[in-house]
């Protein structure tokens, strides 16, 4: 995380100096903050959250900063304030049964990691801001996108082994299909 990253983010604390000092201290340490400040914070489990971000990575689509809580396995997708309509009207327009999230926004805190936790910490970023993030609609959006065509992935993927319990019945079927339509 940069110095601008590290005055970003502490502003959303009650103390932002207190925040940086804590952090000058020990950058490892995690902090809590309110979320509707300067960011709101979409929370999925952490499976699901690992595979949007990735998916959007490898896509280059507009992201913001990424945490995880590995001991309560799950990722928070952080956003512009006052985005929870537009994340719900993307989200609502994409799929009919949204996969479990948490809208976090004014009223809430969120533990965020340090500005250098170590890999074996349990707060981590998986992609830490580096300055103040643009407050583009189409994040909002981007997110919303993702994560109902991840879950849907990952919902077909889990299931796949009820329809082919194994490679062989699955290419059995398939041989099977291509012998109907020859004759």
């Amino acid at each position: 995380m940069t110095r601008r990253g590290v005055q970003w983010l502490s502003a959303g604390a009650d103390d932002p100096e207190m925040c940086r000092a804590r952090w000058a201290d020990d950058p490892r340490q995690p902090y809590a903050l309110a979320t509707g400040r300067l960011f709101d914070v979409v929370v999925v489990n952490l499976r699901l959250g690992t595979e949007v971000f990735e998916q959007m990575e490898r896509r280059e689509m507009a992201l913001g900063p990424v945490a995880v809580d590995r001991a309560a396995q799950q990722a928070g997708f952080f956003l512009p304030t006052n985005s929870r309509s537009r994340f719900e009207r993307c989200l609502a327009r994409e799929t009919s049964t949204s996969p479990p999230y948490r809208y976090m926004e004014h009223g809430s805190f969120i533990v965020v990691p340090g500005p250098m936790p170590l890999a074996t910490d349990r707060h981590q970023w998986l992609r830490a801001p580096i300055r103040r993030p643009e407050t583009s609609p189409l994040r909002t959006a981007c997110l919303a996108v993702m994560l109902a065509a991840t879950a849907e992935l990952i919902a077909r993927a889990d299931h796949y082994n009820e329809q082919y319990p194994s490679a062989a019945a699955m290419w059995a079927e398939e041989n099977e299909e291509t012998v109907d339509h020859a004759r």
